[in-house]
């Protein structure tokens, strides 16, 4: 790399210029939202879903046509990037790298590939997941960002018996980074969700400065299933062969913290929808949801969350409410849900819509003759009970508890939202778009582009917001220590200590 380059960027930045970033598989902005928050310029992104790119242009570039189109990071060269823009300069035009390649980019690039994989590309012509990857190592290259922010899944720790995160350190060290890892916890800092997650942060060398990660502003005992991916996680590292040179532990949150944010505190103030009674008066059917009908905050006294999601900065709550506030058409189900305890997944369910067969069948008998396996008996059977069965889907459904975070979106909220059921049980239903938002920690003033299928799968592929604020503020103050105290160096120093 240039460093003549990374100097002028370092000069600009001690002379008070914003740090303007770059989102690489951006999504709809959950990154960007964070480094936002903390005092960076999000001047670009590139994503390749339409409707994640409309939402990422919408929030941060007022719409704006070239920010709002999907872009394809195969066929797209930082230049060609950069004349889309309009940002002149390749070499001048980020200060920043965040994002990350999907973790399916690794699978068949060994780590003597990862090395060579600048100087033999056409190994890997053919292999697109692999291209992923090769156009991030050509993105940080073009760009020369004094600072890269990476996030993954914790299984990227050891994706096919590979420590990704570990391997692209050294590639960024020989780039002339300073590197490190760990794992977080979004529940942590604030977020009312239990979401574990790797991120990887870098700076160049010249700056001389340790890569450091922000501290928990909240505590939570973590159940089981949380606390066991991390521990198989780290049992990982300290069993592969090669040392986790790079990865450094995670702050820990200690119990003079503030509780973690729950549920009840992300979704009590937003209004009532009793689907019973839409489905008894005919106000829900099939269809797409369209985010067209704002509606009213309930009379509830909002949480401290609540209202920092009303009033995020430069993302306000619309005056007349959020319009996103739909909920799934799942006519079969709501009766089902009511029944449903705070905690309950399908095994549970399933056994609670055995129960309601067998009542609605004793009661249809009374009526008249049913035969077991009839075509009456099987109708019943049908428009209550759940096709799928209960020994290989335990996880399909679940209800969650109003005094916990939630357990982690996914992406796959976009086809059914059976992983979210709302604990009141009154309401009955799967949670709405807004409500997935506010789990994630989007703020009411975030707009998601598409209808309610597409909004679904951009919130469950984000990185919660808070969470990334949290990171962005960390590396802002990492930058302004270096700059302000202008110790600028060709000489590398060591990050913290390896897995112990």
């Amino acid at each position: 790399m240039n460093n003549d380059i990374i100097l002028r960027k370092i000069a600009r930045l001690q002379s008070g210029g914003t740090p303007r970033v770059l989102d690489l598989f951006a999504g709809c902005g959950g990154i960007s939202l964070g480094f936002e928050a903390a005092g960076f310029e999000m001047r670009g992104a590139v994503e390749f879903d339409p409707d994640a790119a409309r939402s990422h242009g919408l929030n941060f570039h007022a719409g704006a046509s070239e920010h709002s189109e999907p872009i394809d990071i195969t066929k797209t060269s930082p230049a060609e990037l950069c004349m889309k823009l309009g940002l002149g300069s390749v070499a001048e035009a980020f200060d920043v790298v965040v994002g990350g390649p999907p973790c399916q980019a690794f699978a068949r690039v060994g780590r003597s590939k990862l090395r060579e994989i600048e100087e033999h590309p056409e190994a890997f012509i053919h292999d697109p997941r692999a291209q992923l990857y090769l156009k991030y190592l050509e993105y940080v290259e073009a760009f020369q960002p004094v600072a890269v922010l990476m996030e993954n899944v914790p299984d990227i720790l050891n994706h096919g018996g590979q420590n990704i995160a570990e391997e692209t350190c050294d590639v960024l060290k020989g780039k002339g980074y300073i590197c490190g890892y760990t794992l977080l916890n979004a529940a942590f800092y604030g977020v009312p969700q239990m979401r574990e997650r790797m991120f990887l942060m870098a700076y160049r060398r010249e700056l001389a400065v340790e890569v450091s990660f922000p501290k928990p502003t909240h505590y939570l005992v973590l159940p089981p299933g949380y606390e066991g991916s991390r521990s198989v996680a780290l049992k990982t590292l300290r069993n592969l062969l090669d040392d986790a040179h790079s990865y450094i532990a995670p702050p820990p949150a200690t119990k003079d913290l503030p509780p973690a944010v729950t549920v009840g505190d992300a979704l009590g103030d937003l209004p009532a929808i009793n689907a019973r009674e839409l489905l008894a008066e005919g106000k829900i059917s099939r269809g797409a949801r369209r985010f067209d009908t704002p509606v009213s905050y309930s009379r509830k006294k909002p949480s401290v969350y609540a209202e920092l999601m009303r009033a995020w900065p430069g993302h306000p709550a619309p005056s007349e409410g959020p319009t996103d506030h739909v909920i799934r058409y799942l006519p079969r189900d709501y009766e089902l849900f009511a029944r449903m305890n705070p905690g309950d997944q399908y095994p549970e369910a399933y056994k609670h819509a055995v129960k309601m067969f067998e009542e609605r069948l004793a009661a249809a008998r009374a009526e008249k003759e049913i035969k077991e396996g009839s075509s009456e008996y099987k109708k019943i059977w049908s428009s209550i009970v759940p096709p799928y069965d209960s020994s290989k889907f335990p996880n399909k459904w679940r209800k969650m508890w109003k005094d916990q975070p939630a357990r982690t979106l996914m992406a796959h909220l976009g086809k059914d939202g059976y992983s979210h059921i709302h604990y009141d049980s009154k309401q009955a239903r799967t949670i709405s778009v807004r409500e997935a938002a506010r789990l994630q920690s989007f703020p009411d003033g975030f707009r998601f582009s598409g209808t309610m299928n597409p909004a679904f799968k951009q919130i469950g592929n984000a990185v919660p917001p808070m969470l990334a604020r949290a990171l962005a503020t960390q590396m802002m103050q990492t930058l302004k220590h270096a700059v302000n105290e202008n110790k600028v160096s060709d000489e590398p120093r060591r990050t913290a200590a390896a897995v112990s």
